[in-house]
């Protein structure tokens, strides 16, 4: 395990992809119970997270089990941020199923706890994922995001996506309503 993993409350965090987490048997052991717990109280709080109430353990089970299968195929990458051995966030970007669409992927969570929201973890995380998409030949890297999330909008464009559509009105939490917004990176625009 990185030393990096400080006792001080300020430590920059590490970011680990899938093959570090699974070299260190109890981070990979607690990465469903960290994930779980870090998923449910963003969505408990109103997070754009995908779901309208907290996942169950199950269901972040099962996600956990899909993305790390896609990883290991190499239709994917999985990214976890730790301070002092804590799971403080995570984030992952899976290709594109359909044949048509297999030289791109989109970057499908970013969840970053709550207590360290605003200290770049999101950040970190976004620019490994985006690095990881470059070394696997992805062509263009997807996101979409609830309108209102103007943090995580004003991290990705500051990251060089730009946005690509919107879908007035489209997410539905409850009787509210919220933009769907499309962002794209195009590598193959990059020099």
């Amino acid at each position: 395990m990185n030393t990096a993993m400080t006792s001080s409350g300020t430590a920059e965090p590490v970011i680990l992809d899938v093959a570090e987490l699974t070299s260190d048997p109890e981070l990979g052991a607690r990465l469903v119970e960290s994930t779980h717990r870090i998923l449910a109280d963003l969505v408990r709080e109103g997070a754009a997270l995908g779901w309208v109430e907290p996942p169950s353990r199950d269901e972040v089970t099962e996600l956990i089990g899909h993305v790390v299968t896609a990883v290991r195929a190499g239709d994917g990458a999985l990214r976890a941020a730790y301070v002092d051995r804590r799971l403080v966030g995570l984030g992952y970007w899976l290709r594109y199923a359909r044949p048509t669409h297999r030289p791109h992927a989109d970057l499908e969570k970013i969840a970053v706890d709550a207590a360290v929201q605003g200290r770049g973890v999101g950040r970190a995380l976004t620019t490994a994922l985006i690095a990881d998409a470059r070394r696997a030949g992805v062509e263009v890297l997807t996101l979409d995001a609830r309108g209102d999330n103007s943090d995580a909008l004003r991290l990705y464009r500051s990251l060089g996506f730009t946005e690509y559509g919107r879908l007035p009105d489209f997410v539905a939490v409850g009787e509210r309503r919220y933009n769907k917004v499309f962002y794209m990176l195009d590598f193959r625009r990059q020099g």
